[in-house]
């Protein structure tokens, strides 16, 4: 495979945040764009490098892994260490710099005039306050691209509104058209997936940006509520209360395509469960085959589609009663074997060791740091053929590419770096003000 990279030679001046933002310029950043990440050490900007600053053994013991699961001793700089956060840093460049303040504003405009792409998600406004409208922008780099993720619109009712994937996922409908079928709203924990979504949809939208200024020589200003790209997930529901009126609920992990069975049953142990879907009658009879042909199962009514969803409680309730008593790993294999779509329900730890995951190429082991260890860590979950897609370097530290950014990419000298150091723009650390207030 050769080094080309799609995207090698386009800059991008990032004032993301969260999981949203950061996933759109994370897609461009794997496909070989220079992702600089503008980081304000005198700003703690909540949920996008860590969830607190404070982290330490004792609290990373008690808040859930996905949040706080730090190495056991998190270290003196917990921002560059997040589980949460640390993967959609990969293949970025940091530089530090106080935006707020004439001088740092200054060097951000001299950023962005060597730059393709301006990407935000922050909330609506914050550019503007600091001198950054659209205009202003353009007058810098007329054929720049500027991508606005608001969570809900520039315009409109919801405008004043601001979220994260959890709130995003509610309004879009995904809380109530999720979670066990006997459950309410808000029974369910949020999920966040808003924010994966909506980073997708960023990157499809510079990337067409992109390809449009090719042709044409003109930038563009996108606006991309990430409310709208979670509701597009669910057009069924959509559609049929638009059309038909009927309003969806959550139909649990039962199929929204009519595959009956289609949900997760329970194995031999302590919380072991299996995925099964019948996608045809020939599945379901293979299933009822393996399953010895029980008198349960005999009967015409099961035999279509239409008959098996009218008994579909019995018909669960009989198929649970079986897997309980299996081992969940030889039970997903044989039924496979058999021509049943099966899998197991993994949890974290046991996904990361799955060895199908493992023979994809999924994982690439990076040297430690000196704020976290050697690990394993993802890799981009699509190749392309004829370009080196992949995790290239570790998830950039807080400032670490501070050299970069003033020395040969803005040219100062020694005596302007150490000045800017001095008053603080130029950090590998976060300002005991930003810290008190994280």
């Amino acid at each position: 495979m050769n080094e080309y990279l799609p995207l090698k030679g386009v800059r991008i001046c990032d004032f993301t945040a969260v999981w949203a933002g950061q996933t759109a310029t994370m897609y461009l950043a794997d496909m070989g764009a220079e992702c600089i990440k503008v980081e304000n050490p005198f700003i703690w900007n909540p949920m996008t490098r860590a969830a607190s600053p404070r982290i330490n053994a004792m609290v990373a013991a008690i808040l859930p892994p996905w949040i706080a699961g730090h190495p056991p001793e998190p270290g003196p700089r917990p921002w560059n260490n997040s589980p949460a956060f640390i993967q959609v840093l990969r293949n970025k460049k940091s530089f530090t710099v106080d935006s707020r303040r004439p001088e740092g504003l200054e060097i951000v405009k001299q950023i962005i005039r060597s730059s393709d792409i301006i990407a935000e998600n922050l909330a609506l406004g914050t550019l503007e306050k600091l001198g950054l409208s659209d205009e202003a922008i353009r007058a810098e780099r007329p054929d720049i691209i500027i991508l606005h993720m608001p969570a809900f619109g520039r315009t409109g009712s919801y405008v004043e509104g601001r979220g994260y994937g959890a709130h995003i996922d509610s309004v879009a409908g995904s809380t109530i058209l999720r979670g066990y079928r006997d459950s309410s709203p808000s029974d369910n924990a949020g999920i966040f997936a808003g924010d994966y979504w909506g980073g997708m949809h960023g990157a499809f939208a510079l990337m067409a940006a992109l390809r449009h200024r090719r042709r044409t020589g003109e930038g563009q200003v996108i606006e991309m509520a990430q409310v709208e790209s979670s509701a597009h997930m669910f057009p069924q529901a959509a559609l049929d209360a638009a059309w038909n009126g009927r309003a969806h609920h959550s139909v649990g992990n039962r199929s929204i395509e009519g595959f009956v069975p289609n949900g997760v049953f329970p194995t031999a142990g302590t919380d072991r469960w299996i995925a099964i879907s019948c996608r045809s009658d020939q599945e379901w009879r293979a299933l009822v085959e393996f399953l010895g042909n029980p008198a349960w199962a005999a009967s015409a009514a099961m035999a279509t589609v239409a008959g098996r969803a009218e008994n579909e409680d019995a018909l669960e309730e009989h198929l649970a009663q079986w897997t309980a008593t299996r081992e969940r790993d030889e039970l997903f294999h044989a039924l496979q074997a058999a021509g049943v779509t099966a899998g197991p329900v993994l949890h974290a730890g046991e996904a990361a060791e799955d060895p199908h995951l493992a023979a994809t190429g999924a994982w690439k082991r990076l040297p430690a740091t000196e704020d976290y260890p050697e690990v394993d860590w993802l890799r981009p979950a699509y190749r392309f053929t004829k370009s080196d897609i992949d995790l290239r370097t570790p998830p950039c530290l807080f400032g670490e590419h501070n050299d970069y950014v003033y020395r040969e990419l803005l040219g100062f000298d020694e005596d302007a770096v150490e000045r800017l150091r001095a008053e603080g723009h130029i950090a590998s650390t976060f300002a005991p003000e930003a810290l008190e207030n994280g």
